[in-house]
């Protein structure tokens, strides 16, 4: 049996490097692979393997104390979705927001973020009052998958917040309820101290971002569509039930397939059917797409 282990903890660590060949030379006694960043604010991690290996793993990891609270996620996996290698790399930031100046980390996690809301309480606070949904990731990947009625900024890497939120284009939300929302909730912890210092009165958080909501509600909530993952699986639903609210670039045809640009200088994904996907297309922003044959009747 195989599994998927997602996890991140904003802590402050004094040795980076040491985590890094501690955590390399745990992943690989263990057979496992995957990416794993860590830098002076924490860790961040995804990892697959056999779900023995996994486990082990789980303990050893958080027998280090700084780690001992993070949240684990689990997801389900098989041999031919696992990462093909090993990554395990120290760097300034954890997630790419334009610099370290836009939050701070102490024992407890990002300071001055927003009110984490369990699941549950999230549909607490939508009976209560009128929310905004705002959606934490890059724009590509609600193109198959979001909260209702979410606001959607366009945005191609998580740096792009930095402009979004200065532009003054969301400057009307301040006075509102807002709830941000990522895959697992890193994402979120960085914008919504980002958003407070930038005067947004009332910010909240999913906590455990849409894997933890999918696990308590699946498709009978108030999340549409399937949610792309950074493993080879690309994409995945909560139930049979899922939604299908994408639509391929090229033809229209709905369609949860996501797939990279075909110009590999490229990093742009976009929804294509199975179809079109065969064609190995390039994104609108290179040159002209390949003709599309037509489907037998």
């Amino acid at each position: 049996m195989y599994k998927v282990l997602l996890y991140y903890g904003f802590t402050p660590l004094a040795d980076p490097e040491a985590i890094r060949l501690w955590q390399r030379d745990l992943c690989e006694s263990l057979g496992l692979a995957g990416r794993i960043l860590i830098s002076p604010h924490g860790i961040n991690a995804t990892v697959g393997g056999e779900l023995n290996a996994l486990k082990k793993y789980w303990r050893k990891t958080r027998e280090y104390p700084r780690f001992k609270e993070i949240d684990f996620k689990w997801s389900e996996s098989s041999a031919e979705s696992q990462f093909p290698r090993l990554s395990v790399r120290v760097r300034d930031e954890l997630v790419g927001f334009g610099g370290s100046d836009e939050f701070a980390v102490d024992g407890s996690g990002v300071i001055g973020g927003g009110q984490h809301l369990t699941p549950q309480e999230l549909h607490e606070l939508v009976e209560s009052k009128e929310v905004t949904f705002f959606d934490g990731r890059n724009a590509w990947e609600a193109q198959i998958g979001r909260f209702k009625d979410a606001v959607v900024p366009d945005i191609s890497t998580s740096n792009d917040f930095v402009r979004e939120l200065d532009s003054g284009q969301y400057d009307h939300l301040k006075d509102t309820p807002v709830v941000t929302y990522c895959t697992g909730g890193i994402r979120c912890e960085i914008l919504t101290a980002m958003m407070i210092k930038r005067g947004f009165n009332e910010v909240y958080q999913l906590e455990g971002g849409i894997v933890r909501y999918g696990e308590a509600f699946g498709d009978d909530g108030l999340w549409e569509g399937s949610l792309s993952v950074f493993d080879p699986r690309k994409a995945v639903t909560f139930s049979s039930n899922a939604k299908v609210i994408g639509r391929c670039a090229l033809c229209e045809t709905p369609s949860s397939r996501l797939e990279n640009c075909a110009d590999v200088a490229c990093r742009r994904q976009l929804v294509f059917c199975d179809p079109c996907a065969m064609l190995q297309p390039l994104c609108p922003a290179h040159h002209e797409q390949p003709v599309i044959p037509k489907l037998p009747a």
